[in-house]
C-alpha cells in the first residue's frame, strides 16, 4: 500500500475495503498529522481524537458487520460552519466561543451515514467573510505552497482557507466547504484542488451557521474530480428542514467523469478577460480550451453582458442578508455575553467584543442598504441586477453546454500583504466566482497548472441548473488533459 497520506479518496476507500488498513490506524494517523502541521498552518478550530477515533472504531465494526457505507472509514475534514452535535462550533468568531450544538447538520449527517469519518474542524474566514482565511477569530490560516524561492507565508483563499489547508497537506481525504461568492472555488485554486459548488439547493443549508441564505451554497473539496464528486453526490440529497432543498434524485456524479466530452459546446465568455489579468492566467485559459477542442468540444464565443454588475450586486445583497442572519447573535441564547449596565448596553458590548472587524463592515452596509430611503435605491435594484445576472447564464446556455473560465485573477498572495489596501481590492478576488452563486448554477475549481512562481492557478467550469453531470464531465476531461500532480513542499 502507498504513503497513506498520499492516497486519493477513492484509493483510501479501497484501501479499507481490502483490509489493508482499517479506519483506527488511517484516522489516527491523520488527527496525529493534524496536531503536528496546526502550529505552522494553524488550520483548525477543533482537533477532537477522543472523537475521531471513536468513529473510526464504530466504522471498522460496522465494517466487520457487512454494513460498510459509500465512504465507510475515511477520514474528512469538516468546516467549522457546519453544526457538529457535541463538538463546538463556532465559525471561527469569538461571539459562539464554546459552543456545542444538540444537533448535526443535514450535509454532515449525511456523511457519518455513509461511513465517513471527521478528522477535525477546520477554521474559515469570520461567519464567512473573507477571500483570504485573514479574518478568523483565531488567526491567519497558512497556505502549505510556497512561491519560488520565497519563505513569504501565503494566503490558502477563503473562507473555507482551512479546509483547503489542510486537504493540501494530505490531512484528511476530502473536506466540506461553503460558498457564497467563491469561498470554495478561489481557495481550491489557491491550494491545487478541486472545489465544488454545486446548484443551490442541491445541498441542504440546515445546520450551516448562515451568512447570506440566498447565496450559500456548502459543497466539497477533494484532490481529484472524481473525489469531489463522490463526496458532494453524497452530501446532497432532499432535506425537508429547509425549504430551499432541492426535491429531486442526485444524480450519478461520480459515473459522470467517465462520461466522454466529445460533441459539448463549451462557451468562453469575453467578459471574463479583465485588465490587469496576468498573462500566464489568460495563457491557461486558452491552453484548457484546447485541451476541450482535442477531446471534441465545439468552442464557442459567448457574452455575458451583466458579469460588470455582478459584484456592486452581491455586495448589496450579500451584507443585506448577513445584517439580518447575524443579529442572533446577541448575547442572550448561546455563545459569548458581555454584561452591560442595561440591555441595549449588553448587546452592544457582546456585539463589539464578539464580532471582527470585517464582519463588523459587512454588517454595517447590510443594515444601511435595507435602511428607509436607501431599501429602494440599493437593495431592490440589486435584485433586479441579480435577475438580468440569472437571464444572461439561461441565454448563454441555449448556445453552449458549459462555460470554461480562470477560477481566480491571480495565485495566493501574501499574508498581509493586502491588510492595508482598500476593502474593495480583496472583494475583486471573486469576480470569477460570484455570477453563479448570484445565478444560483453550479461551478467547480479544476486545478490545472503552475504560474512562473511555482503556485497552482485553477479553471473553472459552470453549467446549467441541476446540471452537475456534465460539469463533472467536463471537469474530468480538464484534468485528464492537465495531468496536474504538484504538491506543496512538506515544509511544516
Amino acid at each position: 500500500m502507498s504513503d497513506v497520506f498520499s492516497m486519493s479518496l477513492l484509493e483510501a476507500r479501497d484501501a479499507l475495503s481490502r483490509g489493508d488498513v482499517s479506519s483506527a490506524e488511517l484516522t489516527a494517523a491523520h488527527v496525529k498529522a493534524a496536531e503536528v502541521a496546526q502550529g505552522p498552518l494553524n488550520c483548525f478550530t477543533v482537533i477532537d481524537p477522543e472523537h475521531a477515533l471513536g468513529m473510526a472504531k464504530a466504522s471498522d465494526a460496522r465494517r466487520a458487520k457487512g454494513e460498510a457505507g459509500a465512504l465507510e472509514g475515511v477520514p474528512l475534514v469538516i468546516k467549522d460552519l457546519f453544526a457538529t452535535k457535541g463538538v463546538e462550533t463556532t465559525a471561527s468568531s469569538n461571539i459562539l466561543k464554546g459552543f456545542k450544538p444538540e444537533y448535526e447538520s443535514s450535509v454532515t449527517q449525511n456523511l457519518w451515514d455513509a461511513g465517513a469519518v471527521m478528522v477535525a474542524k477546520s477554521s474559515m474566514d469570520e461567519f464567512a467573510m473573507g477571500s483570504s482565511n485573514e479574518t478568523a477569530a483565531t488567526g491567519p490560516v497558512i497556505n502549505p505552497w510556497r512561491a519560488k524561492g520565497s519563505e513569504e507565508k501565503l494566503v490558502p483563499g477563503g473562507s473555507s482557507g482551512g479546509s483547503v489547508s489542510a486537504l493540501a497537506a494530505d490531512i484528511g481525504y476530502g473536506a466540506t466547504g461553503t460558498d457564497t461568492g467563491g469561498s470554495i472555488r478561489q481557495p481550491a485554486a489557491f491550494t491545487g484542488l478541486v472545489g465544488v459548488k454545486p446548484t443551490y439547493g442541491r445541498c441542504s443549508r440546515w445546520g450551516v451557521v448562515a451568512f447570506a441564505s440566498s447565496l450559500d451554497h456548502p459543497g466539497a473539496f477533494g484532490k481529484t474530480v472524481r473525489d469531489s464528486a463522490l463526496l458532494t453526490q453524497t452530501m446532497a440529497g432532499h432535506d425537508p428542514k429547509d425549504s430551499t432543498s432541492y426535491p429531486g434524485a442526485v444524480p450519478d456524479m461520480l459515473g459522470a467523469c467517465d462520461k466522454l466530452v466529445k460533441g459539448l459546446r463549451i462557451g468562453v465568455p469575453k467578459e471574463y478577460r479583465v485588465d490587469g489579468m496576468p498573462g500566464e492566467i489568460d495563457a491557461l485559459w486558452e491552453k484548457g480550451v484546447e485541451w476541450l477542442k482535442s477531446q471534441g468540444c465545439e468552442i464557442v464565443d459567448i457574452s455575458l453582458p451583466m458579469t460588470k454588475y455582478a459584484l456592486p450586486a452581491y455586495y448589496i445583497i450579500a451584507p443585506a442578508e448577513a445584517s439580518s442572519n447575524l443579529a442572533r447573535y446577541d448575547g442572550m441564547r448561546y455563545g459569548l455575553r458581555v454584561e452591560g449596565e442595561d440591555l441595549i448596553d449588553t448587546y452592544e458590548k457582546t456585539r463589539a467584543a464578539g464580532f471582527g472587524k470585517e464582519v463588523q463592515r459587512r454588517i454595517l452596509i447590510g443594515t444601511y442598504v435595507l435602511s428607509a430611503g436607501y431599501y429602494d435605491a440599493y437593495y431592490v435594484k440589486a435584485l433586479k441586477v441579480r435577475r438580468r445576472i440569472y437571464e444572461d447564464f439561461q441565454a448563454a446556455f441555449e448556445k453552449v453546454d458549459a462555460i470554461l473560465t480562470p477560477t481566480t485573477p491571480s495565485a495566493a498572495f501574501g499574508i498581509g500583504s493586502k491588510s492595508k489596501a482598500d476593502p474593495i481590492e480583496m472583494y475583486l478576488n471573486d469576480i470569477f466566482t460570484v455570477t453563479a452563486n448570484i445565478a444560483g448554477i453550479p461551478a467547480m475549481s479544476v486545478p490545472a497548472g503552475l504560474d512562473a512562481q511555482g503556485l497552482p492557478l485553477g479553471l473553472q467550469v459552470i453549467t446549467r441548473a441541476l446540471d452537475e453531470e456534465t460539469m463533472f464531465s467536463v471537469a474530468a476531461a480538464i484534468e485528464d488533459a492537465a495531468g496536474f500532480t504538484a504538491k506543496p513542499e512538506r515544509w511544516w
